[in-house]
C-alpha cells in the first residue's frame, strides 16, 4: 500500500471519533465567549464613556507592544487562508459523503475550530479600532496582502505534517497572547489583559486537541509519523504570518521586523520554540515509540538531540534594534 493510501486509511480510522474531540476540546457556540463580552455595548448609556476608557488606557503602552498586538491581530484575521489550507489536507473531505452537512468528521472539526478562532481577530480588531493608537487602514492593507499573498508552511496536503504544525503553532499563539496580556496588565490595561488571556485559553484547548491527533497517529503508523515530525523540524516551523508586509514593502519584510520586536519584549523567543519542541517530544513519548523502521529510528535520534543543538545556537543569537516605524502604529499616543 502506498504512503498516500496508508495516511488516508489512518485518517479514515480516526474520523468516526471526531465528535469525541469536538466535545472535549471545543465549546458550544451558545456557551463560549463572544467579542461583544469584552467591548463597549453600543446600546448601553455608558458606551462613549467605555470608549474613552479604552483610549486612556491605551496611552501608556509600549510601542513594541502595540506592534506585537497589531501583528497578532493580523495573523488571526488571515483565518480564511488557514481554513482553506486545512480543508485541502488528505482525509479531510469538505463535502462529505452524500449531501449531508458536515458529514465528514474531519471537515466538521475544521469548521468548528475555525469558528472559534474567528472570534479572536474580531475582538482584537474592534479593540484596535477603538484604541486611537493605530492606523486601521494600514492594518487592513497588511491583512489583505497576507491573505492575497498565499500561504506555504511546508506541509503540503500531508495530514501528519499538518498536525505537527498545528500542535506547534497553537501552543506558540497561546504563549504570545498570554504574554501580551501580562504586559498589558503591567501597563495598567486590565481590559486588554483579560481579552488576551481568554484568547490564550482558546489556543491552549486547540493545542491539546492537535497534539492528541498526532499521539493517536503514532499508535497506528509510528514510523511515518516519526518521519513527518522530523521533516517538519528540519524545515523549521514557520509562523502563519511569515509573508506579512506593509504598504510598499516586500513580502515577509514586516514579519521579520515584528518578530524582532516580539523577541525584544520576550513575547515569543527562540527559547520558546525549543521549549515547545521539548513539550511535544515528551507528550508523544518519542523515547518509547515502538515498532520503528531503520529510517524512523534515525529520525527519532535526530529529534531527541535537536533541542540541545538549537539551544546552543539560540544562546548565540543577537537581535538588533531597529529604527523601523510601522505604518500600523501611531507613535505618540492617542491623537
Amino acid at each position: 500500500m502506498s504512503l498516500h493510501n496508508i495516511r488516508l486509511d489512518v485518517m479514515n480510522t480516526i474520523e468516526p471519533n471526531i465528535d469525541e474531540y469536538l466535545e472535549k476540546f471545543l465549546i458550544p457556540v451558545e456557551e463560549i465567549w463572544q467579542p461583544s463580552d469584552f467591548l463597549p455595548d453600543p446600546q448601553a448609556p455608558d458606551f462613549y464613556d467605555k470608549i474613552e476608557e479604552i483610549r486612556e488606557l491605551s496611552k501608556d503602552m509600549d510601542y513594541d507592544l502595540w506592534v506585537t498586538l497589531v501583528a497578532d491581530t493580523i495573523t488571526e484575521e488571515a483565518l480564511p487562508t488557514y481554513e482553506s489550507w486545512l480543508m485541502d489536507v488528505e482525509g479531510i473531505d469538505q463535502h462529505g459523503p452524500g449531501e449531508e452537512h458536515n458529514a465528514n468528521g474531519w471537515s466538521k472539526w475544521v469548521r468548528a475550530w475555525t469558528s472559534e478562532e474567528n472570534r479572536h481577530g474580531d475582538v482584537l480588531n474592534k479593540y484596535l479600532y477603538l484604541s486611537g493608537r493605530v492606523n486601521m487602514r494600514e492594518i487592513e492593507i497588511t491583512t489583505q496582502h497576507l491573505i492575497a499573498d498565499g500561504f506555504d508552511i511546508g506541509t503540503g496536503r500531508d495530514p501528519y505534517k499538518n498536525f505537527v504544525y498545528t500542535s506547534f503553532q497553537e501552543l506558540a499563539t497561546n504563549i504570545s497572547h498570554k504574554r501580551v496580556g501580562k504586559l498589558a496588565a503591567k501597563a495598567g490595561n486590565g481590559p486588554l489583559a483579560k481579552m488576551c488571556q481568554i484568547i490564550a485559553g482558546d489556543e491552549m484547548r486547540h493545542y491539546l486537541a492537535y497534539r492528541e491527533f498526532v499521539k493517536v497517529i503514532f499508535e497506528y503508523d509510528p514510523s511515518q509519523m516519526m518521519l513527518a515530525f522530523a521533516d517538519m523540524m528540519k524545515r523549521k516551523i514557520v509562523m502563519p504570518a511569515q509573508f506579512m508586509r506593509e504598504t510598499g514593502g516586500q513580502i515577509g519584510e514586516s514579519f521579520v521586523l515584528f518578530s524582532n520586536a516580539a523577541q525584544r519584549l520576550g513575547v515569543y523567543t527562540s527559547m520558546d520554540y525549543i521549549d515547545i519542541m521539548k513539550k511535544l517530544i515528551k507528550y508523544w513519548d518519542l523515547d518509547h515509540v515502538p515498532d520503528l523502521n531503520a529510517e524512523a529510528e534515525k529520525a527519532r535520534d535526530y529529534l531527541m538531540n535537536l533541542p540541545a543543538r538549537l539551544t546552543r545556537i539560540a544562546e548565540r543569537l543577537k537581535f538588533q534594534e531597529t529604527n523601523h516605524k510601522f505604518t500600523w502604529v501611531t507613535p505618540n499616543g492617542v491623537m
